[in-house]
């Protein structure tokens, strides 16, 4: 019996190769098994539901002339009819432009430009990031909340938008990302790409009709995407979806509610929650204080069977991606048995190169090679044995929509894609990334800093929330936020406000350049007012801090000096 199932997932795997296959299969295998849910909403689909909605929408689009091979936007917070408008386009043929809902109104603009989307899905939230001019081009804007018709063109009443059935290797979505460089670009994705994602993730964690997934990311992220959306639809299984953003007090309700099995999150969230909750529960207790000295095993036991049970009690797989994750953080999760799992990719793989299973993780590693990958250095140094990740596989994007120059920067003459990202491997094939090779800095001898080796130093240092290191001048400098108050002042404590900024400035240089090695020793501290600028995955946008130009917190005080390594 074992055999035959083995043998018809098989066959399932090689079946389906675009993403109309996945969506006839799954709506008629699962067509009763609950798809959707919108949490504190009457929002829910089962597969069959949603099978229905779908094809409805995909009629009034081809009533408006929007047929296979154009382009249709979606901009809006998470939900279950953000599934709909993706399938309403995808399995028959039409392109589907995902918008992260952060993005400003020119991003927009430009996005919906560029990629000619001849209609738009659209929150009523997010309307207003909708220009007028856009407004004005688009055949349809189309309410995802309730999918009524905002803005028509009555022109374009045609009916002759055929769909057809798309191929592998056709186009299912383009997504625009910056990443942390600042450079916008268009990721064609084929069916291919998306479907291949979804096998690698079922070998990477086999998930069932029986599991349940809670989404915090923004599915317009290939990471979301890939495998918070189109995997539970592979498997069958359920996805709820929060109204609000995932703040502390709506995620603890949610994780109450629901339950999951399984959570697809960034690094940032995880390491807030060891170093805002673990770190200082730990240091305000006798008890586990002398347990951590005395009875470290267990201590971390009980602590991860807390942190499980915060998270609902049925966790089993507690994914992290989108960049990497604090290894001090990593050794944590690891003692106390924490359901986590390690991802490595990029928009252009969709995402999966890389991925460390629950019972394969390594503090440091992102994984071995994902299943249909073949992953390697190249350029190695053979000093220090590091070296760029490049790979192949079915996982790779078709290239940069309207942008060829740029498509073949990113290929080896022999068709490997180039990530940018510095790493070493070990005897068992783990990989373990060093940093961007566009954010490495040459040290004045020739050796290679890595900034985010640095900054995770610099992270530990407490009352520090996040840093990003930099060179300026040919001086490495860290720009740090504090996670507390400092910044208020009043005007008669503004001595004392300075004398503790200064310190804290100190103290931070001196245990840095006490824990880096000599080439990585920081020179100035630079303290910054506001948040970082983030990406979807909460990556700090590099580029918007290059110039001197951070607003750091400064005064009159003509005897305050900047903390510097003379």
């Amino acid at each position: 019996m074992n055999f035959i199932y083995k043998k018809i997932m098989k066959l399932r795997e090689k079946y389906i190769d675009t993403l109309a296959k996945l969506y006839e299969y799954s709506t008629a295998i699962y067509e009763n098994n609950r798809l959707s849910v919108m949490l504190d909403s009457d929002m829910s689909y089962t597969y069959g539901s949603f099978k229905k909605k779908c094809d409805e929408l995909s009629h009034r689009l081809s009533r408006y002339g929007i047929g296979a091979g154009d382009k249709v936007a979606i901009l809006s917070q998470n939900m279950p009819n953000w599934t709909v408008a993706m399938f309403s386009l995808v399995p028959f043929g039409r392109v589907s432009v995902p918008i992260l809902p952060d993005s400003s109104e020119n991003e927009v603009t430009n996005i919906l430009k560029h990629s000619g989307s001849k209609a738009i899905f659209i929150s009523k939230r997010l309307l207003p990031k909708l220009s007028k001019e856009c407004s004005d081009r688009m055949d349809l804007v189309i309410d995802i909340e309730t999918f009524e018709i905002i803005k028509r063109n009555d022109e374009a009443f045609t009916c002759d938008g055929k769909t057809t059935q798309p191929l592998p290797d056709d186009i299912a979505t383009i997504i625009y990302t910056s990443g942390t460089t600042g450079n916008a670009k268009g990721v064609m994705l084929s069916h291919r790409n998306l479907c291949h994602n979804i096998i690698a993730s079922l070998h990477a964690h086999k998930c069932t009709e029986k599991d349940v997934w809670l989404s915090i990311l923004p599915m317009a992220h290939t990471y979301e995407l890939s495998i918070g959306v189109l995997y539970p639809i592979f498997v069958g299984a359920c996805v709820y979806y929060i109204p609000k953003p995932p703040a502390t007090s709506v995620l603890l309700s949610a994780l109450k509610t629901v339950k999951p099995t399984v959570m697809l999150s960034v690094p940032l969230i995880i390491e807030k929650v060891y170093k805002n909750s673990v770190v200082p529960t730990i240091r305000r207790s006798r008890v586990m204080r002398w347990m951590r000295k005395h009875m470290p095993t267990l201590l971390y036991r009980l602590i991860g069977l807390k942190l499980k049970a915060t998270f609902g009690g049925r966790l089993k797989f507690f994914g992290i991606g989108g960049s990497k994750l604090d290894t001090t953080v990593e050794e944590f999760l690891k003692k106390a048995k924490f359901p986590y799992a390690i991802g490595y990719g990029l928009t252009e793989t969709a995402p999966l190169i890389c991925n460390a299973g629950v019972k394969y993780t390594k503090p440091g590693s992102t994984g071995v090679a994902a299943y249909g990958v073949s992953v390697k250095l190249i350029n190695v140094n053979p000093e220090t044995g590091e070296g760029e990740i490049v790979c192949k596989g079915n996982n790779v994007m078709l290239g940069y929509y309207k942008d060829p120059a740029r498509t073949r920067s990113v290929f080896t003459d022999d068709g490997w894609f180039k990530t940018n990202d510095l790493a070493t491997v070990d005897e068992k094939g783990r990989y373990y990334i060093k940093g961007r090779l566009s954010n490495m800095i040459l040290g004045p001898s020739g050796e290679n800093i890595y900034p985010e080796e640095i900054e995770s130093v610099i992270n530990n240092v407490e009352g520090v929330n996040e840093s990003v290191v930099l060179e300026r001048d040919g001086r490495l400098v860290a720009l740090v936020q504090f996670n507390d108050n400092i910044i208020n002042w009043n005007q008669e404590g503004e001595d004392q406000f300075f004398e503790k900024l200064q310190a804290r400035k100190e103290a931070i240089l001196n245990y840095v350049n006490r824990h880096v090695n000599k080439s990585s020793k920081i020179n100035e501290v630079e303290v910054v007012k506001e948040p970082f600028e983030k990406t979807a995955t909460q990556k700090i946008r590099r580029f918007k801090y290059k110039k001197d130009n951070t607003a750091e917190v400064k005064g009159d005080n003509p005897d305050r000096e900047t903390s510097e390594k003379k």
